[in-house]
């Protein structure tokens, strides 16, 4: 997010998280501040192996609530973030990529679960959600990844059966981005709407 009108409209919707970019090579870069950021749901800053000197000056700046990290950043960087609230972010083609997950148990507050694609995230496809049940982990993880308006009912219908992400014991909410978009950065607040009430 980054438009003042915007950002207040999305936070009306009652939205837990709202994400700022500040990676320089993504469309959704934030180059300079909104007029207006959110006071109703948390702010989440996102950076790609980032300079800790330049994260926590953003955060600072931005009053970031979390710092979610979405490069390969190393389990020493991530404890120098100590104080901060975190989010790691993965991407998930395989059972197998859950493994790195497990050296930043206890160092983070969510994980979150992407599609491995081209670029680092923001790809807008899905992964396989069926190897969520290879996930065995003690942290909660945030669901990422292409996910659209259609997608309301197979989220939220309870599932004996882990592949479906609400069937998983540690599934803690969903990243909502490329799907919802009139433009890169600019949410679609109607069809937002429309997707929560359904969920």
């Amino acid at each position: 997010m980054r438009e003042a009108e915007n950002i207040r409209e999305v936070e009306a919707l009652g939205v837990d998280l709202m994400g700022f970019i500040f990676w320089p090579k993504s469309s959704r870069f934030v180059s300079e501040r909104p007029e207006y950021l959110p006071t109703k749901c948390k702010r989440v800053g996102v950076f790609v192996d980032e300079d800790i000197t330049n994260v926590k000056a953003t955060a600072s700046e931005y009053g970031l609530d979390y710092i979610q990290l979405h490069g390969k950043e190393s389990t020493e960087y991530v404890k120098k973030l100590g104080g901060y609230h975190l989010i790691k972010a993965f991407n998930i083609a395989t059972a197998e990529d859950f493994e790195v997950c497990q050296v930043y148990e206890g160092l983070v507050d969510f994980f979150l679960f992407d599609t491995k694609g081209k670029s680092v995230g923001g790809n807008g496809e899905k992964f396989d959600w069926s190897v969520l049940e290879a996930y065995q982990g003690e942290t909660p993880f945030l669901l990422s990844g292409g996910i659209g308006p259609d997608d309301a009912q197979s989220l939220s219908q309870p599932s004996r059966s882990l592949s479906l992400p609400k069937g998983h014991p540690q599934f803690a909410g969903i990243d909502l981005n490329s799907k919802f978009e009139i433009s890169p950065a600019l949410k679609n607040v109607e069809q937002l709407r429309k997707f929560l009430n359904e969920l």
